[in-house]
């Protein structure tokens, strides 16, 4: 068939590619039937929307029709996105891992017809610099290869498969020791000066992160609170974070989180609402405050759709340029905002006359933090929305809108939870409305999809998905105490241990059980960009047992921790998030709160919202007596007619307190 199909697709990154001269084909058993029938390999590239190396290795090869007339003619061509497909780029990223190349996206992989992997790499230039290859050059050997020398093809492939085929065996379980050592460990690679860890690009590594916090919570460390409120000062007030829009970019391409990657994820922001959150519990910093309601401002405006739900991220790119849509010069500013504003503005947002990258300015406060005159900081917002306006005048980044189910479960969580630390019910209806999306529009035969876009979804749903949504689902029930959200809750973690669970070894695969187009069931311990769904799976799991007091569901967040411990052992920044699981299940602090008055939130309930112990797991109910025996709430009574308050570290339950006072002290006694 000699045409490109992807205009059939609904996926924005596949769309973009839909007019290519290529002959691309979706994922499917269509695209490796036409390789078994025409004797080709398979030419399998993967991508994003929002991936700046992506649209360059579009333009430079796809985009020329010399490139693919090559690649029509020697290969099947696929195209996949790898947020609708993240089984599939898991599968392909630990083959190219496995020949020793480092990961990243563009990925592009040559597969058997069968789809089974022998050779691959990243971005190729179309012509040969940067020390690779051309691109053509690329293509035609390979073919070569696959022509003439088989015996190389089958004696890789198989190599890859067996590598990659190989299952975690349970070893060792975990010891309470393995967290300090992580956390001290992580603390040696973190940078004194900049915050994060040490050199350049930077990522905000949210577990990693959170894996410091729990540290400091636990033992008192204070260096370690220190290194993750330095990475967050830093973030806030450099130009990885938009000070115009709000909203995080994905990481800084230098050393100092001055110059973004421009790219804006949902993921990111998500993982640092809640963060901020923490920190600004721990802290009261008013910084923290801003940019939670900033990013959270950002995602109602720009990342909400009609439906309710989340789009997946913005692009790097616009009008042909990675940031364009984002900077400025000094000159810009003068002229929009007068000699006298411009000046005070830009001396303070760091736009020099000749820029601060490439000739351009990325605006940031790195060298002039918040000051303590609220007139300035009056002024200096006034001045951001003149600035802000005008900035939409200009042609935007594309925006994939995609709703991805994983990545709604974590805004849908953290949304949850600053919403009731900050007394903001808005942006717990925002939650709610994109739950109530994903529960209404993206379950199918009771379970989840992974991906909705313009009416299609992608079904069945990966394990993520239904680890983050389970997760979301209890951040609700937490914050509205309506019991349909623990249900809920509890139907995704029967949908992850009846279609995922990995029933020899342990632990859930990513892809369920009746999905059918993959040489194997990935399965990983790894964090990406957003926390690993063992990880994910596992603290939801101890949520649930805390909260209804079935221990089936302890017992396989333990299978979990057990299957992993070996991984955790061999690399811990990869882990880091089945780290947080660990410390999680140690310490589950229970709090039951009997007595209240429906709809008020109460002096109890007010102190707990403000407790900053990651580990909380709040029960809040007018009365136990309906509760069955085996609930840890059951036989729970208010004292004297007192709202009242029992703590429950793990199985050790305390008294009943009566006091907000008593009630914190409680919490945050040491087991």
């Amino acid at each position: 068939m000699t045409e490109n199909l992807l205009k059939h697709e609904t996926s924005p990154y596949l769309l973009q590619h839909q007019d290519n001269p290529v002959h691309w084909r979706p994922w499917g058993k269509a695209a490796f039937e036409e390789a078994e029938a025409t004797g080709k390999p398979i030419l399998l590239s993967v991508g994003y929307a929002a991936c700046h190396w992506c649209h360059v290795m579009a333009h430079e090869s796809f985009e020329d029709p010399d490139v693919a007339a090559v690649m029509n003619r020697l290969y099947v061509n696929v195209k996949v996105d790898r947020e609708e497909r993240p089984d599939v780029d898991q599968i392909y990223m630990a083959a190219l891992h496995a020949l020793g190349e480092q990961g990243g996206w563009p990925l592009t992989m040559f597969l058997t017809p069968k789809g089974a992997p022998f050779w691959g790499g990243t971005y190729f230039p179309n012509t040969a610099r940067f020390g690779r290859p051309g691109f053509v050059t690329v293509l035609e050997e390979i073919a070569r290869i696959v022509r003439d020398e088989p015996e190389k093809v089958e004696a890789n492939q198989s190599a890859i498969v067996e590598h990659i085929s190989a299952r975690s065996a349970a070893g060792s379980s975990l010891s309470p020791g393995v967290l300090d050592k992580a956390a001290e460990g992580l603390l040696g690679v973190m940078d004194p000066v900049n915050g994060g860890t040490k050199g350049a690009p930077k990522f905000p590594n949210a577990s990693v992160f959170e894996l410091l916090w729990r540290a400091y919570r636990r033992t008192g460390n204070a260096d370690m609170r220190d290194a993750v409120l330095l990475a967050l000062r830093r973030i806030s007030q450099g130009g990885i974070y938009d000070h115009l829009g709000g909203g995080f970019a994905r990481y800084s391409v230098d050393d100092r989180w001055l110059v973004p990657h421009f790219e804006k994820m949902l993921y990111d922001n998500a993982q640092l609402v809640s963060l901020l959150t923490s920190a600004w519990l721990q802290t009261g910093d008013d910084l923290f405050r801003r940019r939670v309601t900033e990013t959270i401002a950002w995602l109602e405006r720009e990342m909400t759709l009609d439906c309710g739900a989340f789009a997946a991220s913005f692009d790097a790119d616009s009008e042909g340029e990675e940031g364009r849509f984002y900077v400025w010069t000094r000159g810009e500013i003068l002229t929009l905002l007068g000699d006298d504003d411009g000046a005070f503005f830009s001396d303070l947002y760091d736009a020099k006359p000749g820029g601060n990258w490439e000739g351009k300015v990325v605006l940031n406060r790195l060298h002039t933090p918040d000051t303590d005159d609220p007139a300035t900081e009056e002024r200096l917002a006034i001045l951001r929305q003149r600035l802000f306006e005008h900035r939409a005048s200009r042609i935007p980044p594309a925006r994939d809108d995609k709703v991805l189910a994983d990545w709604n479960g974590l805004a849908i969580s953290a949304l949850a939870r600053a919403a009731i630390v900050f007394d903001e019910p808005v942006w717990l209806e925002r939650a709610i409305s994109a739950y109530r999306f994903m529960s209404e529009s993206m379950v199918k035969d009771g379970r989840l999809g992974h991906c909705w876009c313009a009416g299609k979804l992608v079904y069945p749903g990966l394990a993520s998905d239904h680890a983050a949504i389970c997760d979301a689902a209890l951040a609700l029930y937490e914050a509205t105490r309506e019991e349909t959200y623990l249900a809920d809750a509890i139907a995704r973690a029967e949908n992850l241990e009846q279609h995922y669970a990995d029933r020899e070894a342990g632990g859930y695969f990513l892809t369920a059980d009746d999905a059918d187009d993959l040489i194997l069931r990935p399965k990983s311990s790894a964090d990406e960009a957003t926390p690993n769904a063992n990880a994910v799976a596992a603290r939801a799991l101890v949520r649930l047992w805390t909260l209804t007091g079935n221990d089936i569901y302890r017992q396989r967040a333990d299978d979990i921790l057990a299957i992993f411990a070996e991984d955790i052992a061999k690399n811990v920044f990869m882990t880091a998030a089945l780290l947080n699981a660990f410390d999680f299940r140690l310490d589950p602090v229970s709090v039951v709160i009997v007595g209240g008055t429906p709809g008020e939130v109460s002096p109890m309930v007010g102190a707990l919202r403000r407790c900053d112990h990651p580990n909380v797991v709040p029960f809040v109910t007018e009365s136990t007596e309906a509760l069955p025996p085996s609930h840890p709430a059951a036989g729970k009574t208010a004292i004297e007619d007192k709202e009242t308050a029992y703590v429950c570290h793990g199985d050790r339950c305390g008294p009943p307190v009566t006091a907000p006072e008593a009630l914190l002290e409680a919490i945050h006694v040491k087991h």
